[in-house]
């Protein structure tokens, strides 16, 4: 008897018992409740813990609050009317936040700084007229030791490349203080806000990191990783020592430990591993920056705690409140914790932890209106692909199911990331509508070791895709799934996924949705955002190779068709037989394809592609674009405008339920 027989036997033996031949629908979920704006969400403690700023809607688009104890109603500190404000930061001057903002989805990061007693806005890195391209701003460090400075990565000089510059947000001025190369991966900035290192990406797929002792100019090689370890091992952060660097790192071992890397002898200290599961955070003392704990997401997140001093909290943290914890903020005296709690059933809850007194204060519920709502449980699942790999996943059941019942198979982006257990609204709406939501962490997935990871090496369209029919073929055998009814569904390489299944595996799928999926590999690679331009040995080493110039001043840029050499043409070849594009005339299932016009990762183009390709070929596509997104949809009314198309597409072909 497998894990889930054991789970949902019971449940129908209890509805035999009882004489029940049929169930109750559960009342449907409002898309708006769903998918809607957060009520609070982000929460962030100035450095004295006396203020709490958090991210709200204003008149329907999302801001930064500010919240003073004993001030009377919280206020808005931001008045954005576009997109919203999805991320902010407290700087260690307590008087300021900062926050990023683009264009309609493009990506092209622009810094704000607002100070919370006055509210008066500053963008920290205006537009250059001088310069042709788009500027693509990103913050790389704050430290309580430089607290009026600002570290900052920007693209002036070359396209490609993130300038490393320092910002003085009393004088606003602006320098930069260290000049990047197409290679860099990622930049090491130690407390002093100084340069000590960067992390290369190397012709054959390899990694380095590289770094200088303070004072020195030259950086030197410290550590090589080899391309199987090049996404499970980069720098953290150094300890209050600035010799200390944190590492995660899976060298010599399969899953990714945590290590301490001393800068001046090159020893490592082992200080937290798992032999299958990779670590994925690490806690850091905020007074003194030394390593506390890490965090390991298995079937569920879990801590291991490598300093005494903090062991009793997460006791208390642990036994406070249900779900899986994360530590979002702590105040610099280290007095006060911010804790989220995510579970599967329930809307998120902050608390504010007092430590000395060891009492929680609950802060708010992140959308309050769900906790009336039929929401159902997760459950892990484990499963064996066709060549014996065992796969990981996550499965949600409509309430009252009687299986087999119609599924959608909800595929993660990335490739390079994974589904996790906690609340998913994709996974709610799609069981309130009456269908199983299947969530397979693929072969290429992160989180359980590089072996798994290393497995989805050139396996887009292949033994990625493979694992996720064998996905369907376990549903379908524990008799949890309708084989008559099953429908792929992603966003981004999930997009691709969908795209995949209708176009390789077109008798397993009934219907299809692909949001900014892209559809040919070779132009996928070869309209990649110049500044990642770093990240093009990666996508050779685990996507496939596009044939570029090497040498010359088209270095770097794909070579014309009539430059192609043998090798060129055989890479191509295989790139396409990769592609959906080129296996659309096997598509035989209604699509749906939803596409943001600004997104920079995955153009619109590899959506016009292939719903020009099967218009022709007299296939049912519903394409829409939404003209004011990018890779992904951050405006609630395109989101529900896009949920709403996509329950009534499935209702259609699954014969799932429909709100309204």
């Amino acid at each position: 008897m497998t894990r889930l027989t054991r789970i949902l036997l019971p449940a129908l033996c209890a509805l035999a018992i009882a004489g029940c031949t049929s169930t109750r629908s559960p009342e449907l979920i409002p898309l708006e409740v769903l998918f809607g704006n957060p009520s609070q969400t982000q929460p962030r403690l100035s450095p004295d813990g006396s203020t709490l700023t958090y991210i709200a809607p204003l008149d329907g688009v999302l801001n930064i609050w500010v919240h003073e104890p004993g001030d009377g109603d919280d206020r808005p500190l931001t008045h954005d009317t576009g997109r919203g404000i999805r991320y902010h930061q407290w700087l260690y001057d307590g008087e300021h936040v900062i926050y990023l903002q683009d264009r309609d989805g493009d990506e092209n990061w622009r810094i704000y700084m607002v100070n919370v007693a006055g509210g008066e806005l500053k963008e920290l890195t205006p537009e250059d007229p001088s310069v042709e391209h788009p500027v693509r701003a990103e913050p790389l460090a704050i430290s309580r030791e430089k607290p009026n400075q600002i570290i900052v990565g920007m693209n002036k000089r070359d396209a490609r490349v993130h300038d490393v510059y320092r910002i003085d947000v009393t004088t606003g001025n602006v320098e930069m203080i260290e000049q990047g190369r197409p290679d860099n991966l990622l930049w090491v900035i130690d407390h002093e806000l100084r340069v000590r290192g960067y992390q290369r990406s190397n012709p054959n797929g390899s990694q380095t990191l590289l770094l200088r002792e303070p004072g020195a100019t030259e950086f030197e090689e410290a550590i090589r990783w080899e391309p199987e370890d090049a996404l499970t091992a980069h720098p953290i952060d150094f300890a209050g020592d600035n010799r200390t660097l944190y590492l995660i790192s899976s060298r010599g071992r399969n899953a990714a430990a945590v290590y301490a890397y001393d800068t001046a002898t090159g020893e490592r200290t082992l200080l937290a591993s798992d032999p299958m599961y990779d670590a994925s955070k690490l806690l850091q003392d905020p007074e003194t920056h030394e390593a506390q704990a890490a965090l390991f997401i298995r079937e569920r997140r879990n801590w291991t705690v490598f300093d005494e001093s903090i062991r009793d909290d997460f006791t208390r943290i642990r036994e406070n409140a249900r779900g899986d914890f994360l530590v979002s903020a702590r105040t610099v005296d280290d007095s006060q914790w911010l804790i989220y709690y995510d579970v599967d059933n329930g809307p998120g809850v902050y608390y504010r932890f007092d430590r000395a007194a060891g009492e929680f204060e609950k802060l708010f519920v992140t959308r309050p209106e769900l906790a009336d709502q039929p929401l159902v449980e997760m459950e892990p699942v484990t499963f064996t692909a066709r060549d014996g790999m065992e796969l990981h996943g996550y499965l949600t059941m409509p309430e009252n199911a009687q299986p087999p019942v119609p599924l959608v198979l909800n595929v993660h982006g990335g490739p390079w990331t994974r589904d996790y257990w906690g609340y998913d609204p994709e996974a709610q709406w799609l069981a309130n509508r009456g269908y199983a939501c299947l969530q397979v962490n693929y072969r290429g997935s992160t989180g359980y070791g590089k072996q798994y990871l290393n497995a989805g090496d050139r396996e887009w369209g292949g033994a990625m895709q493979t694992d996720l029919s064998d996905g369907v073929r376990w549903a379908i055998d524990e008799d949890i799934a309708d084989p008559d009814r099953i429908a792929i569904y992603g966003a981004s390489y999930g997009g691709y996924a969908a795209l995949a299944g209708a176009s390789m595996n077109p008798d397993v799928y009934d219907c299809a949705i692909s949001v900014v999926g892209p559809s040919s590999l070779e132009t996928l690679l070869s309209s990649l955002p110049p500044y990642w331009s770093s990240y093009i040995e990666v996508f050779e080493t685990r996507v496939g190779r596009l044939p570029r110039y090497e040498s010359g001043p088209k270095a770097g840029l794909p070579k014309a068709e009539a430059d192609w050499t043998e090798q060129d043409r055989k890479d191509i070849e295989f790139l396409r037989g990769r592609s959906p594009l080129y296996h659309a005339d096997k598509i035989r299932i209604p699509l749906l394809i939803g596409q943001g016009a600004n997104d920079p990762r995955v153009k619109q183009a590899e959506s016009d592609q292939i719903v020009e390709e099967l218009r022709k070929r007299g296939i049912e596509v519903e394409y829409v674009v939404y003209p004011d997104e990018g890779h992904g949809f951050a405006k609630p009314e395109n989101r529900i405008d896009f949920y709403r198309r996509a329950e009534r597409f499935l209702a259609r072909h699954l014969g799932g339920r429909v709100e309204g």
